[in-house]
């Protein structure tokens, strides 16, 4: 117990420090968001790949799909780290910086706003950031709280608070700088933790191959229900087009998260977006691989509810019960260390979205920088305790349609990156994308996530033609990828946007230069 306490007292200690040494690089609203744009490399990579993963992915997801595909869950480790990381950072990374910046918006619905020349839009997008990251950060608590009551036996309500309480310190002082600064120094608690916890835990069962050979033992079934000898050690596990899904959700999704699309915003050139493209994909392979392949052993370490079902999100803290004092409290140091850099990037992002796109010019009319700071501040502790709440009920089983950390996140990813992806991927590449279709992909994304929460386990999604996506993780996946297809689609057939206008936002792409030539005397 006091290896345990000793190490969260001094990551608290250095946590709380970085909050307050910062606390005079957070005076205006540019610097308490965004970092004033100058960010470098390594602090912005680190700090995209902690914002990525978190006590969701190791507790949560690891231990789901790592029971449900076995070693073939690892395909969703390389997923987030080639998709989600270094394709987001070449594809995304230097557009995003150089659009954000030439239209002066400092949140995604802002951006939506300017690009698409609809306050309308800026307002529908800060609200459908504002309740659906609401979940998402509620996630966080749940995988948090897994590993704080098995470590120290007792209530998850004091887990949350205590997780609420630190990220509320150092966020409200130092904002996105501090928030930077901590998830570089998170993650390499982070890298180092997983190394070890999954080196012990292969230790643990006689190393990688007796490992693997005990998990081909287990009895498993595919998709269509026959047995298959040796399915959770084959190369696509039981489950295929499910493990396609999570794939889809977890890797692309991240491309329309406002948390992880605000980590290019504040990138300080774009020489550095190279390097911290390469930087964050290589902690992707490490962190999210290094989970998932935990995760899939996870049938050697089993953990079950009373009735007998399977509690996936007691699989991982399980396995790390098993493996030590010393280890437990480098794994709870490593777990709380994912989730409080994820958790400070959603605060900021929900709370200078709802601040800046909601309230500034529409709710409050007039509203200086400092009065948007303190508003910012005082959302951020507004946002910590609702999130708080839903945390709370989801795990004493008062949301009963939400049971796993897997599903309220899926619910979360799916309508955010549903409804935001696919409008600003085209909005930085196509100049003809039509404010119709930016509403109608919102709405599509929105409506069907929020139907599937609550119905997914009904006959109405299990009976009918519905079942294809039954499931929050695949109707996210579904989500995202039809709204690479809508907006298009709805584009090409709706009003096109004023030319003029359209031109100003994409001249920030090219640079008028002059050279010298020689003169020419003509004919």
């Amino acid at each position: 117990m006091f290896i345990k306490v000793f190490l969260l007292l001094i990551f608290f200690a250095v946590t709380i420090s970085v909050g307050l040494y910062f606390r005079k690089r957070a005076s205006s609203v540019n610097d308490f968001v965004l970092g004033g744009r100058s960010v470098g490399p390594w602090i912005s990579a680190f700090s995209y790949g902690a914002t990525y993963f978190s006590a969701v992915v190791f507790v949560g997801y690891a231990g789901q799909f790592g029971w449900r595909f076995g070693t073939s869950a690892v395909w969703i480790g390389l997923g987030n780290a080639f998709i989600g990381s270094l394709l987001a950072w070449v594809v995304l990374g230097r557009r995003t910086r150089v659009m954000t910046n030439h239209l002066k918006s400092a949140t995604m619905p802002e951006f939506f706003g300017k690009r698409y020349l609809s306050p309308a839009l800026k307002i529908g997008a800060s609200a459908i950031a504002f309740i659906f990251l609401i979940p998402y950060t509620a996630s966080l608590y749940n995988g948090l709280s897994q590993l704080f009551s098995m470590a120290f036996e007792v209530p998850f309500v004091y887990c949350i608070a205590v997780m609420g309480v630190i990220t509320a310190v150092f966020v409200v002082a130092g904002g996105y700088v501090a928030s930077a600064v901590n998830d570089f120094i998170q993650g390499l608690v982070m890298l180092a933790g997983i190394v070890a916890v999954v080196a012990m835990t292969l230790s643990s069962k006689g190393g990688l191959t007796e490992a693997i050979r005990l998990l081909a033992l287990e009895e498993g079934y595919n998709a269509a229900g026959a047995a298959q000898p040796g399915v959770f050690t084959s190369f696509f596990g039981p489950d295929p087009s499910f493990l396609l899904a999570v794939v889809v959700l977890t890797s692309l999704g991240a491309w329309g998260l406002p948390q992880m699309v605000a980590r290019f915003y504040s990138i300080k050139s774009e020489k550095m977006i190279t390097k911290g493209a390469i930087v964050s994909t290589v902690f992707a392979v490490m962190v999210a691989g290094g989970s998932y392949f935990l995760g899939s052993f996870g049938r050697l370490f089993p953990q079950y509810r009373a009735d007998g079902s399977v509690n996936f999100d007691a699989i991982v803290p399980g396995i790390v019960n098993e493996l030590g004092e010393a280890m437990v409290g480098l794994i709870l140091v490593m777990v709380f260390a994912a989730s409080i850099s994820t958790l400070s990037s959603l605060v900021i992002a929900s709370a200078s979205t709802l601040t800046l796109d909601f309230l500034r010019g529409h709710i409050i009319k007039r509203m200086n920088d400092k009065a948007q700071l303190v508003i910012i501040r005082c959302l951020v502790v507004v946002f910590i305790a609702l999130s708080s709440a839903i945390a709370i009920l989801q795990i004493q089983g008062n949301i009963p349609f939400i049971k796993f950390i897997a599903d309220l996140m899926g619910v979360s990813w799916g309508a955010l990156a549903g409804a935001f992806l696919a409008p600003f991927l085209y909005g930085l590449y196509w100049k003809r994308v039509s404010r119709a279709a930016v509403w109608c992909n919102f709405a599509f994304a929105t409506v069907l996530m929020t139907f599937t929460a609550f119905f997914w386990q009904k006959p109405v999604f299990t009976d009918t033609f519905l079942s294809v996506i039954a499931h929050p993780i695949k109707a996210g996946a579904f989500c995202m990828l039809a709204g690479l297809v809508i907006v298009p689609l709805v584009s090409a057939v709706t009003k096109a946007p004023a030319k003029e206008k359209v031109e100003h936002c994409f001249s920030c792409y090219e640079e008028m230069v002059s050279v010298k030539i020689k003169e020419d005397l003509g004919s």
